[in-house]
């Protein structure tokens, strides 16, 4: 029945500002849709952004994301960019289990602390 995720959103206390950390510290491209509304496109999905209360048929939470990312670098290459950007590493790199498989993961929490793990299949 279903086929893949198209979109999630986060819960975010300042859009722009979530915008600029995911731009710069994940790469992803900002777009502006449906009236003036935020997004991350990475791939053929992407992250929506909205700020507490600005939905009111679910019950999010300012930082209350957990997302894993899958990315083509290498770990090594991926801790060397975070620190670069002054993103502190809280966990990994890790040996975890992803949707196909084995992964390594790193994790990291965004501006409002949605926990984000980036991660690489072996």
């Amino acid at each position: 029945m279903i086929d893949r995720m198209d979109h999630i959103v986060l819960t975010v206390r300042d859009i722009e500002r979530s915008v600029g950390f995911y731009r710069r510290v994940l790469m992803m491209e900002p777009v502006t849709f449906a009236g003036g509304r935020r997004a991350l496109r990475f791939g053929q999905q992407k992250i929506n952004l909205q700020t507490l209360g600005q939905e009111v048929r679910n019950y999010a939470g300012v930082g209350s994301g957990d997302l894993c990312l899958i990315t083509s670098w290498e770990v090594d290459d991926v801790l060397a960019h975070l620190a670069a950007e002054g993103v502190e590493v809280i966990e990994g790199p890790v040996e975890k289990s992803g949707a196909l498989g084995a992964i390594t993961s790193v994790y990291f929490n965004d501006p409002d602390g949605n926990l984000i793990e980036v991660s690489k299949y072996f």
